[in-house]
């Protein structure tokens, strides 16, 4: 198979969808990969370290769309990437269809084959390929928080971690799953007064098991959050429903109540986001402020550690392309149900019903497209 990788033209996206060391596994394999020119600079890896794994470099966008069988990268397509895709190249990549009509049509248009990472599953009910992203999303939200939080970018001016005589700042989170878990622990560790909130009674009992009194956890209901949000310095949005838009968790009305100067982070951003005014920002101007309440939704934080960030993204996409590549699509996702549970495209249809109904679109099963 041709496996090509274009380069990410997202702005301020700096990620890369393979590395030298996943391209070398690839040719190893018999397959052949195509590397547009540059695609790595970003996150440190110069042309010649493709070429030295045995890839191609190619000039243009244009030529790697033209030519792959296969196209792996790390964010959505672009409007002008999806209209290069074609009837039967196979897509992967993030998609995020659910808050995205406009890219849902255009795939379903371009009558291609879309395997999500962020709906690809394991044996214990995780998602194999959202996992390392939202791991590093986790640590970056306290992170850009507290830059957030700072006056000069219109924040309160509170020190996460206080001083000797003076609180620290408190922070909510909301959602106790891979995101949320890594924010806690690192708001913690940067010395705030951290509760996380979750409706999993299992999931609860988890956290305080493995981090005792490291940071509080509260069982979620609107009236724990409303009241934990009113006190917050920041609140650090973190709840998933796979592939389907983010529930919105905070209200605009709750903004009033807030501490003026308090920051939300939405990490769910790429699925709509979970505050009402939350809408999506780039690096280039990663903040916004609606009534007194400073915003930082950057739809792609984990682009911000781009070397870190492509380097574990690639340790977990990379069996699953060889499988992909090795085996075809259609076989590679008969062997395996999980990876079968990433398909969101095929040949004009839906196949993920939780992007259906989001959007109000007809779906058909994924193992109804296998027969396709």
């Amino acid at each position: 198979m041709k496996i090509g990788c274009p380069t990410e033209i997202k702005p301020q996206e700096f990620r890369v969808g393979m590395t030298p060391d996943a391209a070398r596994e690839a040719v190893l394999r018999g397959h052949e990969v195509v590397i547009q020119q540059g695609a790595g600079m970003g996150a440190g890896f110069a042309d010649e370290d493709y070429v030295a794994a045995g890839a191609v470099i190619l000039d243009t966008a244009e030529e790697i769309f033209a030519t792959a069988d296969m196209i792996v990268k790390v964010k959505e397509p672009q409007a002008v990437e999806r209209k290069m895709l074609r009837e039967n190249q196979l897509l992967f990549t993030y998609l995020h269809l659910a808050p995205d009509p406009a890219q849902t049509h255009d795939l379903l248009e371009s009558g291609c084959t879309a395997i999500a990472y962020e709906t690809v599953t394991d044996d214990r009910g995780g998602l194999p390929l959202l996992a390392p992203m939202s791991e590093v999303a986790g640590r970056l939200a306290p992170q850009v928080g507290a830059y957030t939080l700072q006056k000069a970018n219109g924040g309160r001016g509170v020190l996460m971690g206080g001083v000797p005589g003076v609180a620290p700042a408190k922070v909510v989170v909301i959602g106790g799953g891979v995101v949320g878990t890594h924010a806690a622990k690192v708001a913690a560790g940067m010395g705030a007064d951290v509760t996380i909130l979750d409706r999993s009674l299992t999931r609860l009992k988890y956290l305080d098991d493995v981090f005792g009194r490291s940071f509080k956890n509260q069982y979620s209901t609107a009236g724990a959050t409303a009241e934990l949000v009113r006190e917050a310095d920041m609140v650090i949005g973190a709840v998933l429903v796979p592939g389907a838009a983010a529930p919105k968790l905070v209200s605009r009305a709750q903004l009033s109540e807030m501490k003026p100067g308090a920051v939300l982070v939405d990490v769910a951003i790429d699925q709509g986001g979970c505050f009402e005014t939350s809408k999506a920002t780039t690096h280039a101007d990663p903040i916004y402020e609606v009534d007194g309440i400073m915003h930082y939704c950057v739809a792609n934080m984990p682009g911000a550690v781009a070397r870190t960030s492509t380097q574990a993204l690639g340790n977990a996409t990379l069996p699953f392309m060889l499988n992909l590549a090795n085996k075809g699509w259609r076989q590679a996702c008969a062997d395996d149900r999980h990876l079968l549970n990433g398909l969101n495209v095929h040949a004009g249809k839906l196949t993920y019903a939780a992007v259906g109904d989001a959007l109000g679109l007809d779906c058909i099963s994924p193992e109804e497209a296998l027969k396709q």
